[in-house]
């Protein structure tokens, strides 16, 4: 490692690289051919993410959940409130509607005001019937339909909270799709190109307006934003980018070979997706954007170095081969602990978040050899640059900024100092007031129509994300005994008084519908059974549904009637309230439900997410840690001196407690999406101290080792490319605001917060630190005469080296 970081290893790469150049271009198209080759291969994921590895137990629990009662996130709700539904137009295009969604070979039941069944008794088998609902010979008459509304309203409490709501009047159907296509291409297509159109046939028929929700529904429409967003993404930031290095550099030449080399970059980013098998979740559409943005930076560093070096002696050759020879080692490691920011999400166990960490990691080191190789390689076959493209280097506003942030560093250390130790306990404070949070819907595109749908159905059936509870009796036919649905009714009496969870949902509805049934219908005999009555009236249940397939039931008890299922739904409950609601619930349980003779597990998809969040916000936080010490290991192995990795960490540990306060301050809450942000800004930010420090360690040669001439030359020299930089990543990252996502939006925008305060943290506070105890470390000689093998060289260096050879 050491050989390879050495000043002659850059000059016989920089040798190659120019003299190999027809050579270095042709492998580069060959790679991206190669890659191209593999996006047919790229696939879309189809379900929400799961963020727990599948050996921990609330996953164990859920597969088990699966096996046994099968796929859960089956049910797409089709609601309409409107005072026209009971009227023979509607209700025809209604009846239209849902015998047409039956018809579909993706549909294995409907649920719905039109085809619905009643449990009647039939005296002379002494069992129970299934008769319909409603005539359909008698839906033109007005008043047969005012008798319907009042009839199921009034008298027919098992579907209140299923399919309608008394209060509001609200009415909607229950559809379950076919559960083997419900995490397959098959539902998407099913959903965007048979059951979305004939939904708008029917509103553009009526006039009435359908809100549709459902979890298979939702994760449609939910991807297809995803999808839809990376274009948008990839063309806002090469534009930004591109805009802002045109703008510095004034040259189109300039700017179009960077753009070049970040599509290229994005290229082999979607090959690597398809070569590897990795499906494109929320995270992994961000990774393409993420390369222009981090990938035109280099371009700027690069570039900024050629003409700064053309500018020094005119030779156009000697500039080419000092952009590899002098900053190779700077530019390899501001990449390598930008790479082990996002690498650190490797270490966790989620499969998500590993997909992440290695695309994004590979992607980052394969941009710094593509802007390496390309570049200089571009303008060797270019003509020299004109005065006109060096007029950035001492353009007034930039001279300005850089001027102002001497003048503070100079006569204003003890304020840089004062801010800062404020900040950090100020910012400390709101740090602690953080909180978690493991909603599925708070990041979905809140502006879509489906959010405003799931929003309807939030208040009118008090929510669409399952929260299963299952209750194993450990005997056969024990779900069926009088004392265990009188316990499963205790139970469900406590979930209807949480208001953030819906009506409960178990076969203790059919068991109080069988009792209804039995004495002519009557309403108020909606009830358990008594012991007398429970041994005809739960066989009687049992055997009306025995074979049907049209049995919404036959889901809620497992085959040998030992396992019970009570499903419910919850609202979008926000922070915090998912673990309140649970202790409520296990307090019930534990009072009812003995685990000497139940064993009793709550899951479901709104319960799994929850704990994913938990379990990763402790990964991730671990990972933070461990990108803050491999990052100090590089710097160690940079700078040989412990204290200079402590005075470089400082500045950057700031900025990302400066931005967990405001989250505490603002109540932005740690998510997914929030929680990534400090490992990746983290590395980020670290690469414009690797520049300034490199830059620091050639001024300290230049200077005769003078530490405050030093400084502020490294200030005048690494100061404007640093500036630029950060202006390109802030505005970059500043693009995912753009997104409809809530976490993509804080994504972006926190971290182009935590870079801002970073770019600030870099330019004044690490150069005060410098001052203030490099002359201790200089006694020391701790960093006065480190490794040069490992740093950015001297003009004095290179020509030695050159007047060897």
């Amino acid at each position: 490692m050491k050989k390879m970081l050495s000043i002659g290893f850059w000059e016989f790469i920089a040798r190659v690289i120019l003299r190999n150049r027809i050579v270095f271009l042709s492998g580069i198209v060959i790679i991206t051919v190669l890659f191209a080759m593999q996006w047919k291969n790229i696939k879309f994921t189809h379900s929400e993410a799961n963020l727990l590895p599948d050996d921990h137990p609330v996953n164990i629990e859920y597969k088990a959940f699966l096996d046994k009662f099968g796929e859960e996130g089956n049910l797409i709700v089709v609601g309409v409130k409107d005072t026209t539904f009971f009227t023979p137009k509607v209700f025809k295009a209604w009846n239209k509607l849902m015998t047409e969604l039956q018809n579909d070979k993706e549909v294995e039941l409907v649920v719905s005001v039109n085809d619905l069944k009643k449990l009647q008794k039939n005296e002379t088998r002494k069992s129970f019937e299934l008769v319909p609902f409603i005539n359909p010979l008698q839906t033109l008459d007005k008043k047969y339909l005012r008798d319907i509304k009042n009839e199921l309203f009034q008298k027919m409490p098992f579907y209140e909270g299923l399919l309608y709501n008394k209060k509001s009047g609200s009415i909607r159907s229950a559809i379950y799709l076919d559960k083997k296509i419900v995490n397959t291409i098959i539902r998407k297509e099913y959903v965007l190109d048979k059951f979305i159109p004939k939904i708008k046939a029917f509103e553009k028929e009526t006039g009435v307006d359908l809100r549709v929700s459902g979890m298979p529904y939702i994760r449609t429409l939910n991807a297809q934003s995803i999808v839809d967003e990376i274009g948008l993404f990839v063309g806002a930031a090469l534009f930004i980018t591109s805009l802002i290095f045109f703008f510095f550099f004034r040259s189109l030449r300039a700017t179009l070979i960077s753009v070049l080399i970040v599509i290229i970059g994005v290229m082999w980013t979607f090959g690597l997706l398809g070569l590897l098998n990795y499906q494109i979740t929320v995270l992994t559409a961000v990774i393409p954007s993420l390369v222009i943005i981090i990938g035109i930076p280099n371009c700027i560093f690069l570039t900024n170095k050629y003409q700064q070096e053309y500018q020094n002696h005119g030779n156009k050759g000697r500039a080419l081969q000092r952009v590899i020879t002098k900053v190779g080692t700077a530019t390899l490691m501001t990449n390598l602990t930008t790479a082990a920011g996002f690498a650190t999400f490797i270490i966790t166990n989620s499969e998500i978040l590993k997909e992440f960490g290695i695309i994004s990691s590979i992607s980052i080191i394969a941009l710094f050899f593509l802007c390496l190789s390309i570049i200089p390689i571009f303008y060797s076959y270019q003509p020299a640059p004109q005065p006109k493209h060096l007029e950035h280097l001492n353009r007034n506003y930039t001279r300005a900024f850089m001027s102002w942030i001497e003048k503070t560093v100079k006569y204003k250390r003890t304020q840089i100092y004062i801010v800062s130790i404020t900040l950090f306990f100020v910012s400390t404070f709101g740090a602690l007031q953080i909180k978690t949070s493991g909603s599925l819907i708070e990041d979905m595109p809140k502006k879509t129509d489906f959010f405003r749908d799931i929003v309807f159905f939030e208040k009118e059936f008090d929510g669409v994300m399952p929260l299963e509870i299952t209750i194993d009796t450990k005997r056969k036919q024990g779900v069926l005994k009088l004392s265990t649905l009188r316990k499963m009714d205790e139970l469900q009496k406590t979930i209807e008084e949480i208001p953030e969870l819906s009506k409960p949902i178990s076969i203790l509805n059919l068991v109080k519908y069988s009792k209804q049934a039995y004495y002519n219908g009557n309403p108020e005999y909606y009830e358990l059974p008594s012991s007398q009555e429970q041994a005809f009236i739960a066989s009687y249940a049992k055997n009306t549904f025995k074979g049907n397939k049209k049995d919404i039931m036959k889901s809620y008890v497992d085959k040998g009637g030992q396992t019970a299922r009570i499903t419910t739904f919850m609202r979008d409950i926000g922070t915090g309230n998912m673990a309140k609601i649970e202790n409520k619930l296990w307090k019930k349980i534990n009072q009812v439900f003995p685990p000497d003779r139940f064993t009793v597990h709550i899951t479901g998809k709104a319960s799994v997410f929850e704990k994913g969040t938990k379990y990763l916000l402790d990964n991730l936080v671990t990972s933070l840690l461990f990108a803050i010490f491999l990052i100090a290991m590089l710097m160690v192995f940079m700078f040989r001196s412990f204290k200079m990795v402590v005075v470089s960490l400082i500045p950057n540990i700031l900025p990302l407690v400066i931005t967990a306060g405001l989250m505490g301050y603002f109540g932005i809450p740690l998510k997914p999406s929030t929680i990534l942000v400090f490992s990746i800004a983290f590395g980020l930010s670290v690469d414009d101290t690797i520049h300034f420090l490199a830059q620091y360690r050639q001024e300290l040669n230049h200077h005769n080792w003078k530490i405050k001439k030093s400084v502020y030359a490294t200030l005048k020299e690494a100061g404007v490319s640093m500036f630029y930089t950060s202006v390109v990543l802030f505005s970059g990252f500043s693009v995912f605001m753009l997104s409809s996502f809530g976490g993509t939006i804080a994504l972006g925008g926190l971290i182009a917060m935590t870079l801002g305060f970073g770019m600030l943290s870099n330019l004044m506070l690490l150069p005060a630190l410098v001052l203030t105890l490099n002359k201790r470390l200089a006694n020391e000689q701790e960093f006065i005469k480190p490794r040069i093998d490992v740093l950015e060289h001297t003009d004095e260096e290179i020509d030695e080296l050159e007047r060897k050879k």
